[in-house]
């Protein structure tokens, strides 16, 4: 599964660092990553918010290749639910 090093990668850059709240990861077809209780897991749940996008812009966006607001506004990552979520992985990103 092409997101299971994503995961690695994020649960990684989680220790240490609390993330409030819970988001969703949606690659489509490649699968779901949720970051909720400062896990992160492959398992499809409710989130308060979700970020709609394909596996290679999520990892432009966690190498920091791709600026989170102009591809949102570029409508490469489509967000629902509550994006002041959203707006925290972005400071936890810059951290």
């Amino acid at each position: 599964m092409p997101l299971t090093n994503i995961v690695q990668g994020m649960q990684a850059g989680l220790a240490g660092n609390g993330f409030d709240g819970s988001l969703k990861f949606d690659c489509g077809k490649d699968g779901v990553i949720v970051l909720a209780d400062n896990e992160v897991s492959t398992q499809n749940r409710e989130t308060d918010c979700a970020l709609h996008l394909s596996t290679e812009n999520l990892k432009k966006l966690l190498t920091g290749k791709l600026n989170p607001m102009t591809a949102v506004m570029m409508g490469k990552i489509k967000i629902t639910g509550d994006v002041s979520v959203a707006m925290r992985l972005g400071q936890l990103l810059k951290g």
